[in-house]
């Protein structure tokens, strides 16, 4: 079944938002990831449950089903892929490719896909570092811990970001922190939980508590 690029929004963005729990999705948390009034998305829940893409009772949130959850992960599967060649083949940096990959995401040919991920050499990240689900839905398990979370001595690298909204990835570039980038907390700023890190062997800065919360180390 094709289903619209709208139709792939919500999905995507149901998928995105039970990713930090088992628990049931709000409709006020989805019309937010999607920037749509709440009537819009009780309209768009009730298309979703009749084509048994989840799950949906009033007042008790949403699941994607199995069929659902699949779709998903084509969706997000389709986007990182497209980042990849966005940025490897045609030398977008990575602040700028979310836009573009959110148009190409809907191209419904999977074949085209199967020859991009080879072509790309299946890579198994996007260039924010998010995992790549391979043709099967399977999605690597990797273990990262947010910057914030860390305290002072604690030592790792930069695997990824949970915000990849131009505006961070923008001022992460400023201060030269990029994927792969060793980092060590130095003090933990107890006025505004700000952080001071070590950047490679010698190189210090000053990180504010929410660039610090988008911050993914392994």
């Amino acid at each position: 079944m094709i289903y619209s690029s709208t139709e792939e929004n919500y999905i995507k963005a149901i998928f995105h938002l039970s990713e930090d729990g088992d628990e049931n999705i709000s409709t006020n948390d989805i019309a937010k990831q999607v920037s749509a009034t709440a009537a819009s998305v009780t309209d768009m829940m009730k298309k979703l449950k009749q084509k048994k893409i989840i799950t949906y009772e009033k007042y008790q949130g949403v699941r994607l089903t199995k069929e659902g959850e699949k779709i998903a992960k084509s969706i997000v599967r389709k986007h990182r892929l497209w980042e990849v060649f966005l940025v490897e083949k045609l030398g977008y940096s990575w602040d700028k490719i979310h836009d573009i990959a959110e148009q190409l995401e809907h191209i419904q040919s999977e074949e085209m896909i199967d020859k991009l991920d080879k072509f790309l050499g299946h890579p198994q990240f996007d260039p924010h570092g998010d995992p790549i689900p391979d043709a099967s839905g399977n999605i690597k398990i990797v273990k990262q811990i947010l910057l914030s979370k860390m305290k002072a001595g604690d030592k790792g690298k930069v695997i990824g970001v949970k915000d990849s909204s131009a505006k961070l990835l923008q001022y992460l570039d400023s201060l030269e922190i990029h994927l792969g980038t060793a980092v060590e907390i130095s003090e933990v700023i107890e006025f505004d939980n700000s952080f001071v890190i070590k950047l490679g062997k010698s190189k210090k800065i000053t990180l504010s508590k929410l660039a610090a919360q988008n911050i993914l180390v392994g």
